[in-house]
């Protein structure tokens, strides 16, 4: 839907995935087909020329294919029909031959995803590419680490943003992957045995993927939907990827966090204080939509025999709102990744709001060399729980119990209770982190 579209169609996937794309990739099957037929000597390479050159140049009723899809199940007879119309006797003769519904379908579905892929994977670059920066620029930048919504451990905003990378960056990969080496070709046949092609049907097959520049599959894959359903789970693994972005994202700019803003936040339709993180929104909403489409796509794996009855069917459009799902869950988090501000000073401010509470697994490390960790552990959660009912700083709490006093006295207990501290092996796990993105782009 156009009123939906800056939500729901961020990004340049959508242009690769609508009417004319998928008319376009059925066409270039057909054209194709024909080509290979007349490549391994089955077909006249004049006529061959000739339904090339009508499927470069017809421009196709795609209402009355989608009426023809409503009347024959799928559009393919009716794109045939238009097609057949301006072929002469000879070359109406040879167009789809060797060639079924289904196998036009799933190929222009490898070819349209092969297309959507080039902008859905630049934008996932993209956005790999600023949390990289955003981790090596604030990998001294403290905050506070959250479980369970509330505050845990100190941390440091690069060590979120190098999760956000790893996420991003694995997403990125399989996909590529699957677009490398899993987007293949699709010839069977009526029934998947390529019978009217006789023996010449491997060499046909062959021809076929080099002419769309697809893989060619060991064997036709019309009842064996790995295929798709791979691409589809690729998919809704990078749409959780950068909806992850999102919701953190939403979460460290609320008010009462602060902690990051988007770059070009929204309005709001009655209160004009909010800056509002929308392309937060729209990666969390993509991302919401995604799990039930990739279940359909493993759902139609089990269909009837040899061609399904309604689970092949299925997928195509469901294929189609998960690669413009995805894009523009992608195209928001590149957006709101590139333009992220970032607060030091509240982040600081936040570490500070229980009064050293964040800090009381350190204090309690500090103390089990001398007094073993269950004693020390003990110890600091009754300071702890002293500190939050009566509202003190927990280094006051803690000086007040005699043993944690004798065994680091104040200055030990400040030195425990700094965040900069206690931040385990945050440096060296961003440097993995960017030495894995680093190394992934260079296998590429």
């Amino acid at each position: 839907m156009e009123i939906f579209s800056g939500l729901f169609g961020r990004g340049d996937v959508a242009a690769e995935v609508d009417d004319r794309a998928w008319g376009r990739a059925m066409l270039d099957f057909e054209a194709a087909l024909a080509q290979a037929l007349a490549e391994v000597g089955l077909a006249p390479a004049a006529t061959a020329a000739e339904i090339a050159s009508v499927c470069a140049e017809i421009e196709l009723d795609f209402a009355a294919l989608g009426a023809g899809a409503g009347k024959d199940g799928t559009p393919v007879p009716a794109l045939l029909r238009a097609v057949g119309e301006q072929l002469s006797e000879q070359a109406l003769a040879e167009l789809h031959r060797g060639a079924t519904s289904q196998d036009v379908v799933d190929t222009a579905a490898m070819l349209v995803a092969r297309r959507a892929l080039v902008p859905l994977l630049a934008d996932l670059d993209a956005a790999a590419a600023a949390a990289a920066d955003l981790a090596e620029r604030h990998r001294g930048t403290p905050a506070a680490g959250r479980t369970l919504l509330q505050q845990a451990l100190p941390s440091t905003f690069g060590l979120k943003a190098a999760n956000w990378l790893g996420g991003l960056d694995e997403a990125r990969e399989r996909l590529a992957t699957v677009s490398r080496q899993r987007l293949a070709v699709q010839l069977g046949g009526a029934a998947g045995s390529m019978a009217s092609l006789g023996e010449h049907g491997p060499s046909v097959l062959a021809a076929l993927a080099r002419r769309l520049d697809l893989s060619e599959p060991t064997m036709p894959w019309h009842s064996n939907r790995v295929r798709p359903a791979e691409l589809a789970a690729a998919l809704g693994v990078a749409a959780g990827a950068a909806g992850k972005v999102g919701v953190d994202v939403a979460l460290l700019a609320q008010t009462e966090v602060g902690e990051v803003a988007e770059g070009d936040g929204g309005g709001s339709s009655t209160l004009p204080h909010k800056r509002n993180p929308v392309a937060a929104i729209a990666a969390i909403a993509c991302s919401r939509r995604t799990p039930a489409l990739v279940a359909t796509m493993i759902g139609a794996m089990g269909g009837e025999l040899e061609r399904s009855a309604g689970a092949w069917q299925a997928e195509s459009e469901t294929l189609s709102d998960l690669l413009v799902l995805t894009g523009s869950a992608a195209a928001a988090a590149r957006s709101l990744l590139e333009g992220l501000e970032v607060d030091r000073e509240r982040m600081r401010a936040n570490l500070d709001l229980t009064s050293g509470l964040l800090m009381a697994e350190a204090l309690t490390t500090a103390l089990t060399p001398r007094l073993g960790r269950a004693r020390a552990h003990g110890l600091v959660e009754a300071a702890a729980r002293n500190a939050a009912e009566s509202g003190k700083p927990l280094a006051d709490a803690a000086i007040e119990v005699a043993e944690i006093e004798a065994v680091l006295g104040r200055e030990g207990i400040d030195a425990a209770l700094d965040p900069a501290s206690y931040l385990g092996s945050t440096d060296a796990l961003i440097d993995r982190a960017l030495f894995a993105y680093r190394r992934s782009l260079e296998e590429e």
